[in-house]
């Protein structure tokens, strides 16, 4: 029975994804940018040809729903495949906010062409990933990575591509986290009711062009503090999008305002950072890698649980 395994890791928007064109496709809205980190990551392996199809999630059978995507994506491989047996584990929380799905459909699309046999190119991976998650279309590159809006109808085209390798920068991403379970409205729902429903959303979708751009030339000059407003800017104005939503999409708890401001008031002391959230209530902080400790140290003020991270490589097959 043909078998292999693949490592991920998951990615942090800096400039954010909020928003399908097409749902069926998995088609953003907004292009997007982000940083890949390590050492948070997915380990899954696929068994090509197994006695039926089956899913095992963080040691526990998977749900219907996770079990429907996981195929859908296998079926990506091979229409004709055989029945395939999936087991995948992360070691950091899963549906927190914290990108779980990005790394988990990149290493699920390495791990499955390898054990059919299937060659593909990174730009092919990173579209068959798409598919299961949008932001793990770029979880298939390391370092910092683009997810191109693209044009094409059959989605071709929207692709993530790496725009700065893992040692561009010597940066750490601080993880604050305030609550790691799984959040009450996942993120394609909360997608779909902010485009149904928010009036702020066709704002939103017209401010990300903008910050795409200025987001990609502050990484590729290492300018902390212009990437750190664009941050901050695509964050707020996602989440306002979101909040203004029927009924809102609030993600936020109390202590997410407290990870916040805290960040402004070292920043206002001359150490440069900046915060982003994603579809949850945890924080993550963007520094240098010199001023990761001393920022780690204010944020366990207000949190119990603060991880620093650093950039990570791109998805791989191990042995």
């Amino acid at each position: 029975m043909p078998v292999a395994t693949a490592i991920a890791h998951p990615n942090i928007a800096l400039c954010k994804y909020w928003g399908k064109r097409d749902l069926a496709l998995n088609l953003p809205s907004v292009g997007s940018l982000s940083l890949t980190l390590a050492p948070f990551s997915t380990t899954t392996t696929v068994e090509w040809g197994a006695e039926r199809d089956e899913l095992v999630l963080n040691g526990q059978p998977g749900t219907a729903e996770e079990a429907r995507k996981v195929f859908a994506v296998c079926d990506l491989v091979d229409s004709w495949r055989p029945r395939v047996r999936v087991t995948t584990q992360n070691d950091f929380p899963t549906a927190a906010g914290l990108a779980s799905s990005s790394s988990a459909f990149a290493a699920l699309v390495l791990a499955a062409c390898a054990a059919a046999g299937e060659k593909r190119t990174l730009e092919q991976l990173s579209v068959m990933a798409r598919r299961g998650s949008g932001s793990a279309a770029r979880s298939i590159f390391g370092g910092w990575a683009e997810w191109a809006l693209g044009e094409r109808s059959d989605g071709m085209d929207s692709h993530a591509f790496e725009i700065a390798p893992v040692d561009h920068w010597d940066v750490r991403m601080l993880v604050v986290i305030f609550d790691a379970g799984p959040k009450g409205v996942s993120s394609r729902a909360g997608m779909l009711r902010t485009q149904e429903t928010s009036p702020y959303y066709s704002a939103w979708v017209a401010s990300a062009p903008r910050d795409l751009a200025e987001g990609r030339r502050a990484v590729k000059e290492r300018d902390l503090n212009a990437l750190g407003r664009v941050m901050e800017r695509s964050a707020l104005r996602m989440h306002a999008s979101m909040m203004a939503a029927d009924p809102p999409v609030l993600y936020w708890k109390s202590g997410s305002v407290w990870a916040q401001e805290c960040v402004r008031g070292l920043r206002d002391q001359g150490v440069p950072c900046a915060w982003t959230m994603d579809a949850g209530p945890n924080v993550k902080v963007l520094v240098n890698a010199a001023d990761a400790q001393t920022v780690a140290d204010r944020l366990r003020c207000v949190a119990d649980e603060v991880h620093i991270l650093e950039p990570g490589g791109p998805a791989r097959l191990v042995p």
